[in-house]
């Protein structure tokens, strides 16, 4: 007896806005319930000792350091703007007055 019925894989697929078949909701409801029946078996194992991990690789930043560093002078930016006034790049209104 699958313990995801084929009434609940069609509505969450119609949640999703999936169209799926008889066979297909039946297909999924078979892999979501070998899916719960695996997530109980890992629930049976001792992890009392195992410390919790947040990555199964042990990763390192590789990043290069964050350094500031002086930015292009404001007149060498302004050239490049379409438009500007009283030192500042001018941009269109986003929003209503």
């Amino acid at each position: 007896m699958s313990r995801i019925s084929n009434e609940q894989v069609k509505h969450v697929a119609n949640l999703a806005r999936l169209a799926i078949t008889e066979e297909e909701a039946e297909k999924f409801s078979k892999q979501l319930d070998a899916i719960i029946t695996f997530a109980e078996q890992l629930n049976e194992l001792d992890t009392t000792n195992v410390e919790p991990t947040y990555h199964v690789l042990d990763m390192k930043n590789v990043l290069r350091e964050d350094v500031p560093q002086p930015g292009l002078p404001r007149d060498e930016v302004l050239k490049n703007a379409p438009e500007h006034q009283d030192g500042q790049i001018k941009v269109p209104s986003i929003l209503g007055e």
